[in-house]
């Protein structure tokens, strides 16, 4: 299975490379699934003294809330 980096490239009719996404990201583009945006969302709001190591189930669902409302938006 392609990571979502590697299918963003090939959609836009590229070979995956990492030009490619450093081009992206330093215009601003966020590439986040709900992993990604799980473990963000534990790193930002859990931070260091969180009581858990790793995304919990409430970061997971809060991820997919995120996700869901990013994708509405992109239209």
């Amino acid at each position: 299975m392609p990571t979502m980096r590697e299918a963003l490239e090939r959609a836009m009719g590229h070979e995956p490379d990492s030009e490619t996404m450093r081009q992206l990201q330093s215009g601003g583009l966020a590439m986040v699934d709900v992993d990604t945006m799980s473990q963000a969302i534990h790193d930002v709001y859990c931070g260091i003294m969180a009581d858990h190591a790793h995304p919990n189930e409430k970061d997971q669902d809060q991820a997919r809330q995120m996700v869901a409302a990013l994708q509405k938006h992109q239209n």
